[in-house]
């Protein structure tokens, strides 16, 4: 492919990042802890920003923030789950976005260049790709439009696209990230004490 192709490929990527929980188990929302110097929500979006997204969408919920970067909705079933927080992101994308890199905002240790295999995988042909740790699939996964409607139909409860990953396993590239970060989440506060330790 070509640089101007390449560079369209590019443009026409968005970001999603996941925001909305509140952190039940971690006693506060994820989107507006600090690590590093920095809440997890803006961490997010400069990870699909730097991996190449543009523009990059951050649904919220239970936190109200302002995101910088971003374009920011909210879920107002949070409550119900991931699932519903997807649907709402999916929805929010711009008409021209031709794939999406989705993203958890607990996952600090994820780098960009996971995000920028992604969208590689997308001009190699992929129209699903998953980030993978070790053989295992994990975040951020990348998803083509003509996908969205059957992920958001089957994005219920407190899963995402995992369903949707499932029920078509000959759509699924497998993109190795070992080297690109590490998919450590935060969901309780020793997770959170054992990630800023290290």
């Amino acid at each position: 492919m070509t640089a101007r192709g390449e560079d369209a490929t590019r443009a026409l990527t968005a970001g999603l990042l996941l925001a909305a929980g509140s952190g039940s188990r971690l006693g506060t929302p994820k989107a507006l802890v600090e690590f590093r110097g920095e809440r997890l929500v803006d961490r997010g979006v400069r990870l699909l920003h730097d991996g190449g997204c543009h523009p990059v969408v951050v649904v919220l919920g239970a936190a109200v923030a302002q995101v910088r970067g971003a374009v920011a909705v909210r879920n107002p079933r949070w409550r119900s789950g991931m699932g519903s927080s997807l649907r709402v992101g999916l929805g929010a994308l711009p008409g021209d976005a031709r794939h999406v890199v989705i993203a958890l905002v607990d996952q600090p240790f994820i780098g960009p260049r996971a995000v920028e295999r992604l969208i590689r995988a997308a001009r190699d042909g992929a129209s699903v790709a998953v980030a993978t740790y070790g053989g295992a699939p994990r975040n951020p996964v990348l998803i083509a439009r003509e996908h969205f409607e059957e992920v958001a139909a089957l994005a219920t409860g407190d899963v995402g696209a995992r369903p949707f990953l499932r029920a078509h396993p000959e759509l699924v590239v497998a993109v190795p990230c070992d080297d690109a970060g590490d998919p450590a989440d935060i969901d309780t506060p020793a997770d959170l004490s054992a990630l800023r330790a290290r």
